[in-house]
């Protein structure tokens, strides 16, 4: 490795790691997606083998992407922007370094247990207590690392994209805790403390906020640091972000409800979650419109720049997934939505439109700098990655608001007698297009994923390297 990449003030070695790590997972998160995206199409696809069933590899697959590929993503760019906008290097090495591993060590055994059918079978909190405890371990190494390097910070200030992290951190910590709170029975089974409906009270208070704060304020700090820099223009307004970071936080934690409409939850909870997601739409538009506005004056580079690409259209699915989650929070929207293939359309619209994109811009971004080279080995291959991500996106999430409306619409309807018009198996047949297109987007979001991996190989390899890759002049 070329001694160029190791700067004189912070530890890259952990950022370079994890930016790695980035790739990797996402190519594994996202090969399993296509299969079992296949096996609705070709259902001979899971082999007649149990470790193969849709049921075991979907959790494994949400994990993946989620905590493997989001979570490497997240620890890469918070340690690459605590200490440039810090200007000190992270407290301590050591624990940085077991951060990652530990990390690591997590992912392996969520792709052991899952598979074998070990599960707690709580939504993106499926692994059992002994993963639980590791995660916590680990959490709180980062939340010392960080917190510790903010505090150790050379300027007065702390940049808001240091805020959402550290809200991102901490709110993650408590929300793992207490939705795994249970009593184990053996080393690969236990049952959650609380009873019934409290039990999805608490699993959707969960739920809903690993989605706003996993996927959605770590996110936003990598936002509002990668955006501006790649643009080479300030945030358009820092007064903005401020009441953004602050209206979110207030408000996210109370929406997990509108995941239980016409539930045994009392109503007055489902009203509540309806009526903060409604009220979230404000923050979150926010946010986008300071990220979009950051770009005034510098519009053309869209032109020329797919890292910049990458960032923006990430901000526009950002804005559309977060006026479509509160629209159907809405009771008499959520009746026709609700188990059907729309929300799943939404979740990808998020995670691929919003979290995968921003997280591969910021890669394109750190990668060069992080390795002492001048830039990407291939600019027309990330060209090409973005317009396969934008196409496989835009496939997948149409294909499945398609079969989300067909669905909800079939299921409604009944004949004159109140008897059902139709068959659940008629509203599967009537789906199969839509699971076929489903699968055609995310296996173009895949091979976009592996063109970055090689992309990312030919840079790390190369001779090249960027006359003062990470000078003073470059610090953020």
């Amino acid at each position: 490795m070329s001694t160029a990449a190791e700067h004189p003030t912070y530890n890259y070695k952990v950022v370079r790691q994890f930016a790695i790590m980035t790739v990797v997972w996402g190519i594994v998160g996202m090969a399993v997606g296509v299969l079992i995206a296949s096996q609705l199409v070709w259902p001979a696809l899971n082999f007649d083998t149990a470790w193969l069933t849709y049921g075991r590899l979907r959790p494994l697959h949400t994990n993946a992407v989620i905590f493997a590929f989001g979570g490497c993503a997240l620890f890469a760019t918070s340690y690459y922007v605590v200490q440039r906008t810090s200007q000190t290097r992270l407290i301590s090495d050591k624990l940085a370094a077991f951060t990652f591993w530990g990390w690591q060590l997590v992912i392996l055994l969520a792709a052991i247990t899952l598979p074998l059918g070990i599960t707690s079978a709580k939504e993106y909190a499926e692994l059992e207590w002994p993963i639980d405890l590791l995660i916590t371990v680990v959490w709180v190494a980062y939340a010392i690392v960080f917190l510790g390097t903010v505090k150790m910070r050379k300027t007065s200030h702390i940049y808001v994209g240091n805020w959402f992290y550290m809200a991102f951190i901490i709110t993650v910590a408590v929300l793992h805790i207490v939705n795994s709170a249970a009593l184990p029975v053996s080393l690969t089974k236990s049952y959650s403390v609380y009873p019934g409906a409290v039990d999805a009270m608490v699993q959707w208070w969960y739920g809903h906020n690993a989605v706003g704060f996993f996927l959605t304020a770590g996110f936003l700090g990598m936002m509002y640091y990668f955006v501006p820099k790649q643009a080479e223009r300030p945030i358009y307004s820092y007064r903005l972000s401020v009441v953004h970071f602050w209206a979110l936080i207030a408000t996210y934690m109370w929406a997990g409800g509108h995941h239980l409409h016409y539930t045994a939850l009392p109503d007055f909870a489902q009203t509540l979650g309806m009526v903060m997601s409604l009220i979230l739409l404000a923050p979150s538009w926010g946010g986008m419109i300071n990220g979009m506005m950051t770009l005034s004056g510098a519009w053309h580079k869209l032109r020329t720049d797919p890292v910049l690409r990458f960032l923006v259209v990430s901000l526009s699915f950002y804005g559309m997934s977060t006026f479509e989650g509160p629209m159907m929070s809405i009771k008499t929207v959520n009746a026709l939505s609700h188990y059907t293939d729309w929300t799943i359309g939404h979740v990808h619209a998020g995670a691929l439109g919003w979290v995968a994109m921003i997280s591969i811009g910021a890669v394109y971004h750190m990668i060069p700098r992080l390795y002492g080279k001048a830039q990407m080995a291939s600019v027309s291959l990330i060209n090409t990655h973005f317009w396969l991500a934008t196409i496989g996106t835009v496939l997948y999430i149409c294909a499945m608001w398609v079969n989300g409306i067909l669905q909800g619409l079939m299921w409604r309807a009944v004949n004159e007698d109140g008897t059902l018009t139709y068959s659940f198996v008629e509203a599967l047949e009537a789906s199969h297009p839509g699971f076929f297109v489903r699968a055609l987007g995310g296996a173009f979001f895949l091979l976009g994923m592996v063109l970055m991996a090689y992309n990312v190989y030919q840079t790390v390899r190369k001779d090249s390297k960027a006359p003062a890759a990470d000078a003073s002049a470059q610090a953020a």
